[in-house]
């Protein structure tokens, strides 16, 4: 059996699930994949639980402690005060960095530093966390391939939507053309509402808050930026390219009517936010818009807070993935979908 060593940055939502899931799967990842997941440190911006042995920190107990609202550096007698993700990397023997704190798409925040000095000590990185990859995907892509560090972030990509797996694992082999899709479940269930009940936009806007979908400033979402964002990491990864937010141009679902959802509707089409990345004459064309798409076109059957993806290739012709659950639960499964693939 391989053991796994893993550091933890961030434990807000994602980062406490991603715990759950260790303490609730580990002997069935054992069993299944001949990994046992050890847990040396978890990080947050306070300062850190870690492990005084091998066998790693008591993840079900720190589970329970964090989930009461307790901060990891009071932990038992593993809890260290006013220490930096940074140094806990540096100073630490770990196989790999989950790298989990809230993206900043400002200057990275501190998910750079943990990242390019976990590559600095050859760990492979698994990150939910867009910023770097957003703002410096050239730079981190070519330190972690002088460095022979696997770089692995679907998580940062749609949660437990599968974009990056099917679109590099699944098309291996195959000339990509166009990667569409529908990357944001907030803008996504509220487009549906609009369409499907009649929903006035801001009344549509409230019930996904209500229902955790959206978040209580769902600018993000419905500027179009979370789709961004996830547009350009997508391509980047599936076309091989080092494209940035300078590349894209972004239209969120603010300025549409209902006006302009019954036209659609008059016509046999439906309004989606969609993300696109198309490759035209040799280069790769990136946008986000709300988009009047045939109702009869896979993207327009999904509905509410659901997600999707197409390709369009030229050997395989054009497939669709669809689903993948929008909550913290749903990244963390898709991050720890990484970390197993990474070293099984």
């Amino acid at each position: 059996m391989k053991t796994v060593k893993i550091i933890l940055t961030g434990c807000g939502g994602v980062g406490k699930e991603f715990l759950q899931l260790i303490a609730d799967r580990n002997e069935e990842i054992k069993e299944k994949y001949g990994l046992g997941l050890v847990v040396s440190a978890v990080v947050d911006c306070y300062g850190a639980a870690i492990a005084d042995s091998n066998s790693g920190l008591p993840v079900a107990d720190l589970v329970d402690f964090v989930k009461e609202g307790h901060e990891v550096q009071t932990f038992s007698t593993y809890g260290k005060d006013e220490i930096t993700g940074v140094e806990v990397i540096t100073q630490l023997d770990a196989d790999v960095l989950v790298e989990a704190t809230p993206t900043d798409l400002i200057d990275g925040g501190a998910a750079k530093g943990h990242i390019l000095g976990a590559i600095d000590k050859g760990m492979e990185i698994v990150s939910a966390n867009k910023g770097p990859f957003v703002l410096f995907y050239k730079e981190v892509f070519k330190k972690a391939r002088e460095n022979n560090c696997g770089l692995h972030i679907s998580a940062a990509t749609a949660a437990a939507l599968p974009t990056l797996d099917v679109g590099i694992t699944c098309l291996a082999g195959t000339r990509v053309s166009l990667a569409e899709g529908i990357l944001n479940g907030t803008t996504n269930y509220i487009l549906s509402e609009m369409r499907n009940n009649g929903t006035a936009y801001d009344t549509a806007i409230k019930e996904a808050q209500k229902l955790g979908i959206a978040e209580t400033d769902p600018s993000y979402d419905v500027e179009g930026k979370d789709t961004a964002n996830k547009t350009i990491l997508i391509a980047n990864r599936v076309f091989n390219k080092t494209l940035g937010l300078a590349d894209i141009t972004v239209e969120g679902i603010t300025k549409v009517t209902p006006e302009d959802i019954n036209t659609a509707t008059k016509k046999g089409k439906v309004i989606k936010l969609i993300g696109t990345a198309e490759m035209i004459d040799g280069n790769i064309q990136l946008s986000v818009t709300p988009k009047a798409i045939d109702e009869k076109h896979p993207l327009a059957l999904i509905n509410g807070s659901q997600k999707a993806i197409t390709y369009m290739t030229d050997t395989m012709g054009s497939i669709t993935v669809t689903g993948g659950k929008s909550s913290p639960v749903g990244a963390a499964a898709a991050v720890l979908k990484d970390l197993i693939n990474a070293f099984k």
